[in-house]
């Protein structure tokens, strides 16, 4: 009988995880994937409103904005990082 730790629930072999010492860039990654989403959408809408054309304008401001947001954010976050260890109890 196979081990059971190499099989999912449904029998297909588990997935690749990636290694612990990339949560530091897949954090930040999601993170702004979630966020340029929902603020493009919003800003979008804003601006030109629902109708033709609207998801290829939004899917453009996305891309443009995960492009500054994500670096941003790998810059910003060991200050953020630091702000946040300076305003919360540690113990």
């Amino acid at each position: 009988m196979a081990d059971a730790r190499l099989t999912t629930p449904a029998g297909l072999p588990p997935r690749r995880r990636l290694p612990a010492r990339f949560a530091a860039i897949v954090t930040p990654a999601i993170l702004s994937v979630f966020m340029t989403c929902i603020v493009s959408l919003v800003s979008t809408l804003q601006a030109i409103g629902p109708g033709a054309g609207f998801t290829g304008k939004w899917l453009t401001a996305w891309g443009i904005s995960w492009l500054v947001a994500f670096p941003t954010l790998m810059i910003a976050l060991p200050l953020v990082r630091r702000l946040t260890a300076a305003l919360v109890d540690q113990r």
